[in-house]
C-alpha cells in the first residue's frame, strides 16, 4: 500500500467517526482560587464538537485520495 491508500483510508475513518459521535468531551482542572496552603480546584466538562461539513468533507476527500492511489498503481 502506498501513502496515498493509507492517507485515504484513515480520512475515510477519521470523517465516519467524527459523523457519527459527534464529537468528543475531556475533563479540565483549573484552580478558581489560592488561599495561602488551601486551593480550590474545580474540574469542568469541555464538549468539543465536530461540524458534519468537516466529517463530510474528509470522508470525501479520503475517497478521492483511495480512488488517485488506485489509479496510480
Amino acid at each position: 500500500m502506498n501513502a496515498m491508500k493509507i492517507s485515504g483510508i484513515v480520512l475515510i475513518v477519521l470523517g465516519l467517526a467524527g459523523f457519527f459521535t459527534g464529537g468528543f468531551s475531556f475533563m479540565q482542572e483549573t484552580t478558581k482560587a489560592q488561599i495561602g496552603p488551601i486551593q480550590l480546584n474545580v474540574k469542568e466538562k469541555k464538549d468539543v464538537g465536530i461540524p458534519e461539513w468537516l466529517s463530510i468533507g474528509a470522508v470525501v476527500l479520503g475517497g478521492v485520495l483511495l480512488v488517485m492511489g488506485f489509479r496510480k498503481a
